[in-house]
């Protein structure tokens, strides 16, 4: 019967040790998730800044050259 407890012991503390490591791993992508989402925000508002520029507006249109 001891012995059986120790077994289970063992078990537990291991299982532990893989809780604990599994948790931390998942506190590391929601991390790298939280960082990435605010770098995608980033970008989109870099994106939409530039895009008013990349397009001429009517007044800076050249006329083709057969007018």
């Amino acid at each position: 019967m001891e012995e059986r407890i120790v077994e289970l012991e063992c078990r537990i503390a291991l299982q532990d040790d893989v809780i604990d490591a599994l948790d931390a791993r998942v506190r590391e992508q929601q991390q790298s998730i939280e960082r990435l989402l605010a770098e995608v925000k980033t970008l989109r508002e870099a994106l939409r800044a530039l895009r008013p520029s990349m397009i001429a507006t009517a007044e800076e249109e050249t006329p083709p050259p057969h007018y």
